[in-house]
Formats: structure tokens, C-alpha cells, sequence
């Protein structure tokens, strides 16, 4: 009985120990289940309407449209602008996809299969006719190409080799038939609005009469400018004022933040240069004395390959083509500065020549089981090809086509490297004659090549070019870290980095009304850590030092406000709003001056500038010398006013106050019936217009989230 009175004595703890072991259970269970919905959000790139993407869908439809690019391009990379604008496209794309999507659910707006078809039959649209399912005859899409590549691929999906060499192509048409889908809903939506907002013959007529209807008026000026700003009293009261009654021109959709930052470019200093300039001279000197130039320009590390090969010179940078009009044959050029690429030059013209810019050609590639093999096969269909064999009966019997083709200089004048082999062939393309064969021997086998067409003679250059960037040393480098280093260390506040920065040789500067849309800080590249730094901080703070650019520059930000989604205090917009209270100001000073006058002539006695205006169109803003301005409300007003009237109301404009007279009105005749059914058309054609803008006021309700920052 004791030990049980012991227990019940224990009683209390043992809840307590209990309810501990529960809240640590359940709290560990809520601690992993919002570690879990973390890692979530850190791993949505975005969201619209609710709807998330993450990371691995972006990067997907990033590729995708990547590899179109390519493909019609006939390109390997894009470079870090092109790249930043494919994340701008696929973003955009994928948003204004989502909302157009459910709205047209909404109301059950859809793009049928049997219009897809139709539209592919067709053949007409412009999308269509960027694919390589065009007949050549006609200028338009071919369905019928489309229908036997695609049943060409499907069949071959047994055959690893033909589906590689497919597969391309094939994604691609996949994406222009998504694209296409998307784009006829696009329209049918923006279509269906478009047609809800109705010309008329009334509305047209108007629209005529405001176009073809001239004024000739006396116009009274009293300029803004005649009142020193210094004599009106703008208070808090007043600005707050102003901002209620505007409060929806500072609206803001996305939140946005204010930076003051310090960059540093580190450059080359002058030993830098002479060390270069010493490299550039050696080069020049070994060009000029003969030496092999491939070698010159390799041991130089030259930014431009030799190829050996004569080319166009659209080959070449523009100073490097500007320099190869100044040279001889055999000539080579002093060592040359470059600002606009901050490069050091040497340029070598070793030849000139005319050659066709085209040439067609066609082959056959010869190979056998030892190159002696290969040899003694080549020789004998060289031989009948000599004697009169038909070229592509010839080369069927070794399975391949014979087809002829095209070869431009474009297509290899702009390689960074040329092998032996394809130097040789290119070589013999460029200068066998029309109908001339030639016998190549290869490591890997024979090519027999004939020419067949020759065309568009141009001047060509073989030119051995040395181009290299005046680069910073490491020491250079160092030494503008350490200091840039010691400066950030030092000083850990805003107020620190902009009073101590003049004595370090930096200067602060600013940058207000970032979004996290952008794809640099400063127009600096590789700057995403700090675009997240500044999108992590609070105001007042103060980042590391980041290295960036193509690492020379040094970058260190501070924060210093935060823009939030909604309307912009008095503050944000303090500068505008006083501007526009002082306009209010004084033009009530000015409207107060010029009450009761009733002729141009008192306007004049009470200080107005009198002038003429001619050809005053309701269509078109009236430009006002006197103010430097276009004053739109003078248009409305005049158009309102009867011929041989005085507007006894003083007119507000942007720049100044001012009174008018209508001395004459003019109308052309029949002007309005000849030109009011082609306006009818117009207006019908603007309400389109109109209805395509209403993509921003679906976009600010469709709750949309941007995160793409924090992963490209």
C-alpha cells in the first residue's frame, strides 16, 4: 500500500512527464511537416492562380524551348542575354497560358481538334510556315509532309539510329503544335472581347469630324513657370490629399526594393599592358619575318583561330576588317588598341584571292577493311566516273544518294577550329572547277568529290589574327580586393559605406524599384546570390562582398527600403506629388488672376500672352510654344466651343493656364461621308487592340508568384 501511495504521490509528474513526451511527439511531427511544406516553396520556381511550378517543370520547358532555338538556329549554346531572355519568354508564356486557360473554362472556350486540323490544312499560319513541312511550291504547310514524318518516326522506333536522328525534329514539331493550340485559344478569347466592344455610324462619324474639323483660335497663355516655386506652400496635408485623389497611379503589383551599392571594375594596370603589349610585339614580329602563323597565333593564346583557310571578311570583327582593307598581301600591322573590346591586335593579311561564296557539290565516301583496300576501290570508281559512269547510279551501288548540295563560306568561316582533313576537303571544294572530280585520301577512307555549280565570286583572305583581351593580372586583382575588402570590413552601415567611400576612390550609387524579375544587380552579370541577398534583407543592412561580372568586379549592396504590393505611401512618392500640387497651386493663382475676364484683350491686361494657333484638330494635342507642352485638355475644350466664341473658363493644361477664342472653324467637304466607313473599320480594329491590353488586369488578379531568382 505504501508503494502504491508512492506512485499516486508521483502522479503529477508522471501527467507532466507524459504530456511532454506527447507535445515533443506531436511538436517533432509539426516541425517536419513544415520543414516538408519549406522545402516545397523552396523548390517552386512560382504560382499562378494557386496553381505551382517547381523547379524541374521550369527547367524543362526552359530546355524545350532551348533546343528550338537551336534547332532553327543551327546553334550549340545561347549566350547568358539570350539565355535570360528564354527564362523571360517560358515564364511569360507559362503565366499568360494559366490565366487564359481559366478564363475561357470559365466560360467554356476551348480550341477543338477539328480546328486544329482545319488550320493545319489551311496552311497558312505564320507558325505553320516556320517548319520544314512547307511545300516549296505553294509557300504554305503541308499536312501531307507533316503526316508521313510523323508516321515515319513512330515506325522506326524499332531502329535506335533513325529515332536519334528523328527525335529532334519531332520535338519540335511537338512544341510548335502546343504552342499553336495555345495561341488560337489566345485569340479566340481576346476575339470574343473584342467583338463586345461595337463600332457605329455614330462613332465614326465623330472620330471623322475630330480628325478633319480645324480651328483657327487666339489662345491666352499664363505659363506655370511665371510663378517661382519658392512662393507656394506645399504641406503634408496637401500631399496627402493629392495622393487620395490619385491613389491608383501609385499602385504597384509586385513589390519592389531600393538599393544604394558600391562596384568596382578592376582593370588592367599599366605594367599589365606593357607585358601584353610586349607579347604583341614579339608576334608581330615573327608574323612579319615569315614564321608559321597557326604556331604565332597559338603561343600568342589569340581569341581568334587560324584556320588556314581563305574567308569573307564578315569573318572578322569590324576592326579587324577595317584593318585588312589597310594592309597588302604579305603586310602585317603594328600592334593596334581596340577600346570598344578592350583588346590588343595584330592582323596578317597572307593572301587574297577570288572565290565562289557558293559552291554545290556532291560525293562519295569510299572505306573498305584496310586503307589500301579503300584505295584501290576509290581508284576504280574515280576511274569509271572518268570514263562516263552516271555519278549517283554509281554511288547507290555503294548506298549512298550522290545528291548534290550546297557549301557556303558562312557555314565554316565562323568555326573556332578546323582539322586537316576538313581543311583539305573544303580546300578542294573551294577550288575545283564546274564538273572537275578529285580523288581524296583519308585516314578513315576515300571521298571521290565532283563540282557542279560555282557561284558569286567574292574577294577571300587567309589572315592570321591576334586578338587579345588586355587582361588584369592576378596581382592587379589582389590588390584591388584587399582594398575593395578592407573597405567593406571597415564600414558595416550605409551611412559608414557612403561617408568613408571618396576616401577609398568608390562612389555609392543608386538604384530604386528592383523586382525580383530582374536577371542582374547593376546591369552586372553573375550577380543572382545577390539578387537573393537583396530579396532576403531587411532595410538597413548591409551585404558581403560579392565577386562578380566576368570576374572583375567587386560589389557590395546596402538595402534601403522595401516596396510592398499595394499603394506607395507619400513618401515613395513625395517628389511627383509636390510637382503635381504645385501645378494645382498655381493654376488656381492663375485661374484667380484671369476670373470674369470676357475678351482676349482683358486676359491680355491681366498678364496672358496672346498667340495664334493654327490647324487645332480634336484628334491630335494642341503644342503650346509659349509653354513648351502638348495640352490635350485644349483640344477638348476648342472642339466644345462654337465658332466666333470666347470660352470664358480658364483651361487647365499641364505646363500653364490658358483661355480661348475660336475665330474659325473649317470642315473639308464630303470629307466625312468619304472617310466614315474605312474609320468605322479603325474603330472596330482599335476595340481588338484594346481588348489584347486585357491581359494586366487578368494578370494583377491571377495572384501571381515569381520566385525564378532564387534558382536562375
Amino acid at each position: 500500500m505504501a508503494a502504491i501511495g508512492k506512485i499516486r504521490s508521483w502522479g503529477p509528474i508522471l501527467v507532466g512527464v507524459i504530456a511532454l513526451g506527447l507535445f515533443g511527439f506531436i511538436a517533432g511531427d509539426m516541425f517536419r511537416s513544415c520543414e516538408s511544406l519549406s522545402n516545397q516553396r523552396r523548390q517552386q520556381v512560382g504560382e499562378v492562380l494557386g496553381e505551382k511550378i517547381g523547379v524541374q517543370e521550369f527547367q524543362a520547358l526552359m530546355e524545350e524551348y532551348q533546343d528550338v532555338l537551336k534547332l532553327t538556329q543551327g546553334r550549340d549554346n545561347l549566350s547568358e542575354e539570350e539565355l535570360n531572355q528564354v527564362k523571360d519568354i517560358v515564364w511569360n508564356t507559362f503565366v499568360n497560358n494559366k490565366i487564359i486557360e481559366k478564363e475561357a473554362e470559365k466560360i467554356g472556350l476551348t480550341v477543338t481538334d477539328k480546328e486544329m486540323q482545319n488550320i493545319m490544312i489551311e496552311g497558312k499560319n505564320p507558325m505553320l510556315k516556320q517548319t520544314p513541312f512547307v511545300n516549296q511550291a505553294t509557300g504554305n504547310f503541308d499536312v501531307n509532309q507533316l503526316t508521313k514524318f510523323i508516321n515515319d518516326y513512330k515506325n522506326a522506333q524499332n531502329n535506335p539510329q533513325v529515332v536519334e536522328q528523328y527525335k529532334p525534329l519531332y520535338d519540335y514539331w511537338t512544341f510548335i503544335e502546343k504552342q499553336l493550340r495555345q495561341q488560337l485559344l489566345m485569340q479566340k478569347y481576346q476575339s470574343l472581347l473584342g467583338h463586345s466592344l461595337l463600332s457605329n455610324p455614330i462613332s465614326a462619324k465623330m472620330a471623322v469630324e475630330g480628325q478633319v474639323s480645324e480651328s483657327e483660335i487666339k489662345l491666352a497663355v499664363m505659363p506655370y513657370s511665371s510663378i517661382n516655386d519658392k512662393d507656394i506652400t506645399v504641406s503634408d496635408a496637401d500631399l496627402k490629399a493629392k495622393l487620395d485623389e490619385e491613389k491608383e497611379m501609385f499602385k504597384q503589383d509586385v513589390e519592389t526594393r531600393d538599393i544604394k551599392y558600391v562596384d568596382f571594375q578592376v582593370l588592367a594596370s599599366q605594367a599589365d599592358r606593357d607585358a601584353l603589349m610586349k607579347t604583341m610585339t614579339d608576334a608581330a614580329q615573327k608574323l612579319e619575318s615569315g614564321a608559321n602563323p597557326a604556331e604565332v597565333v597559338r603561343k600568342a593564346q589569340s581569341q581568334v583561330a587560324y584556320l588556314g583557310l581563305p574567308v569573307t571578311k564578315k569573318a572578322f570583327a569590324a576592326d579587324i576588317a577595317k584593318m585588312i582593307d589597310s594592309l597588302a598581301v604579305g603586310q602585317t600591322s603594328a600592334p593596334f588598341e581596340t577600346t570598344s573590346d578592350n583588346t590588343f591586335n595584330v592582323v596578317k593579311v597572307i593572301s587574297k584571292i577570288q572565290m565562289p561564296d557558293s559552291v554545290q557539290y556532291r560525293s562519295i565516301q569510299v572505306g573498305a577493311a584496310t586503307p589500301e583496300q579503300a584505295q584501290e576501290r576509290a581508284d576504280s570508281i574515280y576511274t569509271a566516273l572518268k570514263g562516263g559512269a552516271d555519278f549517283e547510279e554509281l554511288a547507290k551501288k555503294y548506298n549512298q544518294q550522290g545528291e548534290k548540295m550546297w557549301l557556303t563560306t558562312a557555314q565554316y568561316e565562323n568555326s573556332s577550329t578546323i582539322d586537316a582533313d576538313s581543311k583539305e576537303l573544303l580546300t578542294a571544294i573551294n577550288t575545283l572547277g564546274v564538273g572537275e572530280l578529285k580523288n581524296l585520301k583519308f585516314a578513315q577512307g576515300n571521298i571521290i568529290l565532283q563540282v557542279n555549280d560555282r557561284r558569286a565570286m567574292t574577294d577571300k583572305y587567309d589572315v592570321a589574327v591576334i586578338k587579345h583581351t588586355i587582361d588584369f593580372s592576378k596581382d592587379t586583382y589582389s590588390e584591388a580586393y584587399n582594398k575593395f575588402s578592407q573597405y567593406v570590413s571597415e564600414n558595416q552601415t550605409l551611412d559608414q559605406l557612403e561617408k568613408n567611400a571618396s576616401k577609398f576612390g568608390y562612389t555609392v550609387q543608386e538604384r530604386n524599384d528592383m523586382t525580383n524579375a530582374e536577371h542582374n544587380v547593376a546591369r552586372i552579370r553573375g550577380t543572382r546570390e545577390t539578387m537573393k541577398w537583396i530579396f532576403d534583407s531587411k532595410p538597413g543592412q548591409v551585404s558581403p562582398l560579392y565577386e562578380c561580372g566576368n570576374n572583375d568586379h567587386l560589389l557590395v549592396v546596402a538595402l534601403t527600403k522595401i516596396h510592398p504590393v499595394g499603394y506607395r505611401t507619400v513618401d515613395d512618392a513625395k517628389e511627383q506629388l509636390t510637382q503635381e500640387v504645385l501645378r494645382d497651386k498655381k493654376f488656381e493663382q492663375l485661374s484667380q488672376k484671369l476670373a470674369g475676364v470676357k475678351s482676349m484683350a482683358e486676359a491680355e491686361k491681366k498678364g496672358a500672352k496672346v498667340v495664334d494657333v493654327q490647324q487645332v484638330t480634336f484628334s491630335a494635342p494642341v503644342f503650346v510654344q509659349e509653354t513648351g507642352s502638348s495640352e490635350p485638355a485644349l483640344s477638348g475644350a476648342v472642339a466644345a466651343t462654337k465658332e466666333g466664341q470666347f470660352l470664358p473658363r480658364v483651361i487647365k493644361g499641364n505646363a500653364g493656364a490658358y483661355m480661348v477664342q475660336v475665330v474659325k472653324r473649317s470642315m473639308p467637304k464630303d470629307a466625312v461621308e468619304t472617310n466614315q466607313a474605312g474609320m468605322e473599320k479603325q474603330l472596330s480594329q482599335r476595340a481588338l487592340q484594346a481588348a489584347s491590353r486585357f491581359s494586366q488586369e487578368l494578370y494583377q488578379k491571377a495572384d501571381v508568384v515569381d520566385n525564378r531568382y532564387l534558382f536562375f
